[in-house]
């Protein structure tokens, strides 16, 4: 899975899942240019950083037009703060969805032409949360969910030069966490939620998106990858088992209570 004379942009790629997935395509070889809206206090070392408002169409034209070559495209900028529907008007929400679905849409057009060039590929960094319900964040949920459908359309539209395929992330364990999960007590139980029994590393997601933009995923396109560790045991499972054991529990003290 080398990506050496590769170029590839990363979205939002300063910190957290971004500097991870970062990272890896510098391990992988490629060279590496990193936008966002603002400049990292520590960049990821090996990679350029370019300033882009990402919501900004023109700002984002004007940036993949300046590049003399790009064969990869990692739509990983996103994110949302924890809110309830019913707490905050629809264009709070709206800004959610522009920066999660239209931006990535923006950034994907604009990058058309040399991707078609490169026969290259985008990799879309979507979320469990756009397959299920995702109370406190529910317009984020929407913006993955249609992340990955665009991403099959676009998929189909732009074959055979352009493969686009979507990263379906579960839970990563990032420096804001805490933000999420509170304290290390917290992430760790968040960790036991999960069949490999812990959140996923950054590295995790960017060596999966290293495969996806490799020749090892040459066949790939219009697929999405589930990088979330087996998913989320399933809530009714852990009730069934509370329930047999007090059963057994209630049916054992009766016994008990009957010998006496």
């Amino acid at each position: 899975m080398e990506l050496n004379g590769k170029v590839a942009v990363v979205t939002g790629g300063t910190r957290g899942v971004g500097a991870g997935i970062a990272r890896a395509f510098v391990a992988a070889g490629a060279e590496v240019v990193v936008c966002a809206r603002g400049a990292p206090e520590k960049p990821v070392e090996g990679t350029r950083f370019v300033a882009v408002d990402l919501r900004d169409p023109s700002a984002v034209r004007d940036f993949f037009a300046a590049l003399p070559r790009l064969d990869v495209l990692v739509n990983n900028a996103g994110g949302t703060p924890y809110r309830l529907l019913a707490d905050a008007d629809a264009e709070r929400h709206a800004r959610v969805v522009e920066l999660n679905l239209l931006a990535p849409l923006t950034a994907s057009l604009a990058a058309h032409e040399h991707l078609k060039r490169t026969r290259g590929s985008i990799v879309m960094i979507g979320s469990v949360s756009g397959s299920r319900p995702s109370p406190g964040s529910a317009a984020y949920g929407a913006a993955k969910a249609g992340l990955e459908n665009l991403a099959r359309s676009m998929a189909v539209e732009w074959a055979p030069e352009v493969r686009v395929n979507t990263l379906v992330v579960g839970m990563v364990r990032t420096e804001s966490s805490h933000l999420h999960y509170g304290d290390e007590d917290g992430i760790a139980a968040v960790a036991r939620t999960v069949p490999l029994g812990r959140l996923a590393d950054p590295w995790d997601v960017g060596a999966a998106a290293v495969f996806l933009a490799s020749d090892a995923a040459a066949y790939i396109t219009g697929a999405g990858l589930l990088v979330h560790g087996g998913g989320e045991r399933p809530a009714f499972l852990d009730a069934a088992t509370a329930n047999r054991t007090t059963d057994k529990t209630t049916r054992k003290e009766a016994g008990h209570e009957r010998t006496l």
